[in-house]
């Protein structure tokens, strides 16, 4: 988000004409506000605050970001450490629910808009950024491919407890990509309310289940 800030930024020639030089991140920052203010409202269950830095993590990896350099390694520990305290396990313990309901919320990407309503169920909209089926033919690549995701793991049976390290880590991961990668582009779908339990256990399933269209041949 800081690049497009930046961006817009550079394109304003007010802001330019009052600076020796490039925005400092103090003014970029005031001039994205101001935008935002001017340009979006609340309308429905569509929330301006959805759009603004509010967050640590996406503060901390914005601002690095815009200096071009990584977030520093002590600060990236610990911003993980404070985003997998707030992944919530499965209420029953059960992580993998159906795969079949998976590949629908794999698939969709409706939800949140305006003419929504809290109770609309969401999609995952997974297929924007990653590749799951190989039969699917348009698919994002800002994700690494989940295709052969069990399989590559060595996941023939997820329900086995041998398997239970994946398992929570597929959990978590769909739950908050942060608390595993500080600046992970993944949407951080439970924590964010996206998703919620039920549809997490049935992406886990779709990523897991030998008989997911995910692991065959």
């Amino acid at each position: 988000m800081n690049k497009t800030k930046l961006t817009l930024a550079l394109a304003v020639p007010v802001v330019l004409a009052a600076c020796a030089s490039a925005p400092n991140q103090a003014q970029v920052e005031e001039l994205y506000q101001s935008m935002v203010k001017a340009a979006f409202r609340t309308e429905g269950i569509a929330k301006v605050e959805r759009i603004t830095q509010v967050d640590e993590t996406n503060s901390a990896c914005s601002q690095a970001d815009a200096q071009g350099k990584p977030l520093d390694a002590k600060v990236a520990q610990a911003l993980e450490a404070a985003n997998f305290k707030t992944i919530r396990w499965p209420a029953n313990d059960k992580f993998v629910g159906d795969w079949k309901k998976g590949e629908a919320i794999a698939q969709s990407g409706r939800g949140q808009t305006w003419t929504d309503t809290a109770s609309t169920p969401n999609g995952g909209n997974c297929y924007n950024c990653h590749q799951i089926d190989k039969k699917e033919i348009s698919y994002g690549t800002i994700g690494p491919s989940l295709y052969n995701y069990a399989k590559l793991r060595g996941v023939s049976n997820p329900n086995d407890a041998a398997s239970r390290p994946i398992v929570a880590y597929t959990w978590g991961k769909i739950w908050n990509s942060k608390a595993y990668n500080a600046c992970s582009n993944m949407p951080r779908a439970g924590h964010a309310g996206t998703l919620n339990e039920e549809q997490v256990s049935h992406l886990v399933a779709l990523l897991l289940d030998p008989n997911s269209p995910v692991n065959k041949d």
